[in-house]
């Protein structure tokens, strides 16, 4: 049993806060909640109270019932500081939601209410998880005070994209759900065997422009690329994805920098690598693209065939491997087709430099590409491993347990 603080600020998403109580009760957790005066105009104490089993606190200045313990525990013989208590009790603190405002003062060391005091005194893992419209969160003083938690150690989780609270709106904002919410919290009570490792993930197909509509491209939904890095993110990685065209739901556990072409793809992890202690490179770059982009538009009117010159593109991989520090762990994935593949496959570990290669056959149907199903062979200098037909969940488990093995 572990002990999670709950702080939940203003806001709609309040009522997603009551579900995640309901979960790590239902897992055996002891809960605790602070409310600010805010979210209890949205829920109520008593909701919270019924749930956890225990009191919900709110003001700096009132006395706590249970003395700063959590359900289960044994009562202090005194009276502690409730903000210095419950922090100094609590195994994880989750601040879900977190508002603008209680985010800014979180940035900004603010101690003028219950949950803002109890975070500058916590010395247990804070998870923040914002929760606004999408114009607050990408304003640049959200995204300044984002940038700084997150440069003091304090892991936020990234807000979802859909539906917002505001009748027809769209877009970034969104609570994660509460499972989600909880993952991360699981994610940190389980201490993470890869935590401290950061793990650079690439995913999905690039695209390169014929003219303004068209585009050279290939059938990889990033599926692949995003199981690799949501296993990494539960092992307790921190991961960025470069994901290039993936339109697939996103993990608040995982930063997402978007691309569409080889050249932003190399670009982009480019920025990153030298960051990372381990590289996925499970996206499906291009190796070819037009020399030169029409502009505008092609009609179809002006010609009845049309002759494209192609030039090569980057091998972004293997120019990330002749620049690879001391300690980093670099992993390629071949898509191959028909016999011969793992040899080709193997040959291609050798000439990049690399500590793995993840062959798969995209001859079958139904596997790879697009799919969500893949069948594998790892190959490192140690030999080969087949895995799967399987879920890509659980290719991705056994890639990174190869890259446990690597790493030692």
């Amino acid at each position: 049993m572990a002990r999670l603080l709950l702080g939940v600020s203003g806001g709609i998403a309040a009522y997603k806060a009551l579900e995640v109580v309901r979960l790590a009760t239902a897992q055996g957790h002891a809960v605790r909640v602070i409310q600010t005066a805010g979210a209890q105009r949205f829920v109520g104490a008593a909701s919270f109270a019924a749930l956890s089993g225990a009191p919900v606190l709110s003001d700096q200045f009132e006395r706590d019932p249970l003395r700063g313990t959590f359900p289960g525990d044994e009562l202090p013989d005194h009276d502690p500081a409730s903000h210095l208590a419950l922090t100094a009790a609590a195994d994880v603190f989750l601040i879900a939601p977190a508002s603008a405002n209680t985010i800014a003062k979180l940035a900004h060391g603010h101690a003028d209410n219950l949950l803002a005091t109890a975070a500058l005194g916590a010395d247990c893992p804070l998870i923040v998880a914002p929760a606004m419209n999408d114009r607050m969160w990408e304003n640049a003083a959200t995204q300044a005070n984002i940038a700084l938690l997150r440069e003091r150690g304090i892991e936020v989780l990234t807000p979802a994209t859909g539906r917002l609270a505001t009748a027809g709106e769209w877009g970034v904002g969104r609570l994660p759900e509460p499972a989600e919410l909880l993952a991360a919290v699981d994610a940190r009570l389980e201490g993470g065997r890869w935590r401290g490792v950061r793990t650079l993930v690439t995913a999905g197909g690039t695209r390169e422009p014929i003219d303004a509509v068209r585009y050279l491209g290939n059938r990889s939904s990033g599926r692949m690329g995003f199981a690799l890095a949501e296993a990494a993110a539960a092992r307790g990685s921190e991961v960025v994805v470069v994901a290039a065209n993936v339109a697939l739901t996103r993990s608040a556990a995982i930063r997402y920098v978007d691309v569409s072409t080889a050249a932003e793809l190399a670009a982009a992890c480019d920025a990153e690598f030298a960051k990372a202690d381990v590289l996925v490179m499970c996206a499906a770059v291009a190796d070819f693209r037009p020399v030169q982009a029409r502009p505008g538009k092609i009609a179809r009117r002006d010609a009845q065939t049309l002759a494209l010159e192609l030039e090569a593109t980057d091998d972004v991989l293997a120019a990330l491997a002749q620049r690879r520090g001391a300690g980093q762990t670099l992993v390629g994935f071949a898509a191959e087709h028909g016999a011969g593949g793992v040899e080709r496959a193997r040959a291609k570990l050798a000439a990049k430099g690399l500590d793995a290669i993840v062959c798969n056959d995209v001859a079958e149907p139904g596997i790879g590409f697009d799919g969500e199903r893949n069948a594998v062979t790892i190959i490192t200098a140690a030999g080969e491993r087949q895995v799967g037909p399987a879920a890509k969940r659980t290719i991705a488990e056994a890639v990174l347990d190869a890259v446990e093995a690597l790493r030692g």
